[in-house]
C-alpha cells in the first residue's frame, strides 16, 4: 500500500506566488497611469490590507481575538506626531514610530495574555480607552481638538501624495512576506497549535507564551506602520478619530467576509471593504448599518467567509501556509483542488 504523500506547495501556488511579485510590480508603477484621487484611494486600500492581515494573524491563526487592536493604530499616528515635533524626518518618523508601538506592546503583553477568550478581547478594549484618554492628556495634542503633521507640508503635495504611496506599498508588501514565512515555519505550525489546544500544545513542547507574544508584537507593530500611514495621508490627528474602535470593527468585517485563518482571505476581505467603502461610503449611517448587515449574513450563511467556502469546496490553495497529507487513491489537479475515485470516497485531504 503506497504511503501518504506530504505536500505543501502545488502548481496553483507556485503561480499564484509569482502573480504576486508580478501585481505589486505592477502597482509601483501604477502612480504613472493614476490620477491624484486614485493614488490616494489605493493607498487607503494597501492601508487596509495591513490591517486586516495583523487582526486574522492575531485572532484567526493565533485565536486571540481582540476588540481594542485601535490602541495600536492610535499609538502609531500618535508617536509619529510626537517624533516629528521633536524633529525627526516625518518620512522617518513614520516608521520609527511603530518601532515604538511594538515596543510599547511588550509590556502589554505581559499581563494582557494572562487572559483568555472573552477577557483577553474586552481587556484589548479597556487598554485602548485608557490609553485614548492618556493620550489627551499631552498638550502637543491639545485634547479632542487634536494636532496636525504639519512637518510633511514641507514637501509639495504631489510628492507627499507619491512618497506616501510607496511607502504603503512597500509596508504591505513586506508585512504580509513576513507573515508568510512566518505562518510556513515552525513557529507557524505552533501558532496554530497554540490556537486549536493550548495545552496539547504545551505537552509536546511548544513555548506558548514566548510564541503567543511574538505574534501580539508584530500585530501591533504592522497596526502602528497602518496608524502612522494614515495619519500621513490625513495630516490631522485627533485622538478620538484613531483611538475610536470602528477600525477594529473595520478589521472583523474584512477578516469575516475573506475569510477567518486563511492567509488569502484578509486580502480578498481588504479589497471587498475598500469597493464597498469606495462605492456606498457615502451613503452616511446607512453605510455603516449595510457593514453591519454583510457581516451578520456571512456569519449565519458563510461562516469561514469568501475564501474558506471556496477552499472547502473546491480545494483552493494558492498561499498556503500549512502541510497537506494527501492520501492514496486521491489525485490533484494543477489547481490545488482533489479528485477522488468513488471508491476511495473515504481518503480526504487533511490542512
Amino acid at each position: 500500500m503506497s504511503a501518504a504523500v506530504i505536500a505543501r506547495g502545488t502548481a496553483a501556488s507556485r503561480i499564484a506566488a509569482i502573480a504576486v511579485a508580478a501585481i505589486i510590480s505592477l502597482l509601483a508603477l501604477a502612480p504613472q497611469f493614476l490620477s491624484a484621487g486614485a493614488v490616494d484611494r489605493m493607498t487607503a486600500l494597501f492601508i487596509y490590507v495591513i490591517l486586516a492581515a495583523m487582526w486574522n494573524a492575531l485572532a484567526g491563526f493565533g485565536g486571540l481575538v481582540s476588540v481594542g487592536q485601535q490602541v495600536f493604530f492610535g499609538l502609531g499616528a500618535y508617536f509619529t506626531i510626537r517624533l516629528a515635533n521633536a524633529g525627526l524626518n516625518p518620512f522617518v518618523s513614520l516608521f520609527v514610530s511603530a518601532v515604538v508601538v511594538g515596543a510599547v506592546s511588550w509590556p502589554i503583553s505581559l499581563f494582557m495574555l494572562r487572559l483568555k477568550n472573552g477577557e483577553f478581547a474586552i481587556g484589548m478594549w479597556v487598554i485602548a480607552a485608557l490609553t485614548h484618554l492618556l493620550v489627551n492628556l499631552d498638550r502637543l495634542v491639545q485634547g479632542e481638538t487634536g494636532t496636525s503633521l504639519i512637518s510633511l507640508n514641507v514637501y509639495d503635495a504631489s510628492t507627499r501624495r507619491l512618497t506616501i504611496y510607496w511607502l504603503a506599498l512597500a509596508s504591505m508588501a513586506a508585512l504580509l512576506a513576513v507573515l508568510f514565512g512566518l505562518l510556513r515555519g515552525s513557529t507557524g505550525a505552533a501558532i496554530r497549535a497554540i490556537r486549536d489546544n493550548e495545552d496539547a500544545a504545551a505537552s509536546v513542547g511548544v513555548r506558548v507564551t514566548g510564541t503567543k507574544r511574538l505574534l501580539f508584537v508584530l500585530a501591533a507593530f504592522g497596526i502602528g506602520v497602518a496608524g502612522a500611514l494614515w495619519l500621513a495621508t490625513a495630516i490631522t490627528f485627533q485622538p478620538k478619530t484613531y483611538f475610536n474602535v470602528q477600525w477594529t470593527a473595520y478589521m472583523i468585517f474584512m477578516v469575516l467576509v475573506g475569510g477567518i485563518g486563511t492567509f488569502e482571505g484578509a486580502i480578498l476581505g481588504a479589497l471587498l471593504f475598500f469597493l464597498i467603502e469606495t462605492w456606498f461610503g457615502g451613503a452616511g449611517v446607512w453605510y455603516l448599518i449595510g457593514l453591519g448587515a454583510t457581516a451578520l449574513v456571512f456569519s449565519l450563511l458563510l461562516p469561514r467567509g469568501l475564501w474558506g467556502t471556496l477552499e472547502e469546496r473546491f480545494g483552493w490553495r494558492l498561499l498556503s501556509v500549512g502541510y497537506r497529507v494527501r492520501l492514496p487513491g486521491i489525485a490533484e489537479n494543477p489547481a490545488g483542488a482533489i479528485a477522488a475515485p468513488a471508491q476511495s470516497a473515504t481518503s480526504r485531504e487533511k490542512a
